[in-house]
């Protein structure tokens, strides 16, 4: 592996967006800040960017719950949207897409998104992020957003299944969407963005593609990101809190499923040819702790894949204003740059 292939920055930015020097002055973040120079000097990470927040703590505001569904979509001129269509089965269960496009005929195939709503694993809905598919296609992207089975009557793992099928499917309807099935990424919020980085990282012999359909075509993507997703589930750092929400996912305890938290973490798959990552994280979430976000980068890192830490000091399970739409911008900007986006 090179090491001049990875940089690493290391800034804090205030909430008027003016570079920082320092800490934020707690003894929590201050410990953060030491932390991440260390990371800075021995290499053990590509990318690290830190945003400073102003204190305060959300649970799931809108960068990671997406927008509630209230009635009829406003779709914009020049974007189209295909709402409900069938992409496979889970067991007895007939799995939905959401899929938006430009309407203007595509010079070449598109680069394309799948976008995975939150929720624990157990709740949630597809049609929470239909304005940020809408988004993507308004900057060229095809864009999907998908239904999954949910735990606890459908256990790990049925969602892995079917966000795989999902991505399958897209790719299997690449001639009727114009899209390029060598451009396809993933942005997933929560449990969303764990599964997500499943995307990222399993290839097809890793198991868990499920029979939902298009078995022909490949599943994993070329590019993730990640907002607030647990990588490591059978470690210690994971708060209690979020045990049960864990342990209803995967079926049962650490002690009784031990296969299962290995089988369903992202960390466990992580090597060479893995999709690149930008991973947020806030460092007050009270459900995932900023250091699975560390230990993903390092695997990724020893695995010579790129990857990018947003470290957002002071947020929790997601955050709002300002720092979203930093998040919102900077997401686009990765996925423009690792799916080789060239205009609407």
């Amino acid at each position: 592996m090179n090491p001049a292939r990875f940089r690493v920055v290391a800034q804090v930015v205030e909430r008027d967006g003016a570079p920082k020097t320092g800490t934020s002055g707690g003894k929590k973040e201050s410990s953060i800040m030491n932390g991440m120079r260390d990371w800075v000097r021995t290499g053990r990470v590509v990318w690290i960017g830190l945003s400073l927040l102003g204190g305060g703590l959300w649970i799931c505001p809108a960068v990671c719950r997406g927008q509630p569904a209230t009635g009829a979509v406003r779709v914009p001129e020049g974007v189209e949207l295909f709402e409900d269509v069938v992409y496979g089965r889970g067991g007895e269960v007939e799995l939905r897409i959401d899929i938006a496009k430009p309407t203007a005929a595509a010079a070449a195939p598109r680069p394309c998104v799948l976008v995975i709503h939150g929720g624990a694993w157990r709740g949630g809905n597809k049609r929470s992020h239909v304005d940020l598919i809408l988004d993507f296609a308004k900057r060229g992207y095809v864009s999907a957003t998908v239904q999954y089975r949910l735990c606890p009557q459908n256990p790990f793992p049925a969602q892995v299944e079917d966000v795989k099928c999902a991505v399958r499917f897209l790719r299997a309807h690449a001639d009727q969407h114009a899209i390029d099935p060598k451009r396809v990424g993933a942005v997933g919020f929560s449990a969303g963005a764990h599964l997500a980085m499943m995307l990222g990282v399993m290839a097809a012999e890793d198991g868990f593609e499920g029979s939902g359909g298009w078995a022909d075509q490949p599943s994993r993507v070329q590019a993730v990101v990640s907002f607030a997703g647990p990588t490591d589930l059978g470690a210690d750092d994971l708060p209690e809190v979020s045990v049960p929400l864990v342990s209803d996912f995967l079926g049962g305890s650490k002690a009784e499923k031990a296969d299962a938290y290995r089988q369903s973490s992202p960390v466990t798959y992580a090597s060479a040819g893995d999709a690149p990552m930008l991973l947020f994280q806030g460092t007050r979430d009270p459900l995932v702790p900023y250091t699975q976000a560390f230990r993903m980068a390092e695997r990724l890192t020893e695995a010579g894949v790129e990857g990018r830490v947003e470290l957002l000091i002071g947020a929790g399970h997601g955050w709002a204003g300002d720092e979203q739409k930093r998040s919102m911008d900077a997401m686009f900007r990765f996925l423009d740059a690792r799916l080789n986006r060239t205009g609407p």
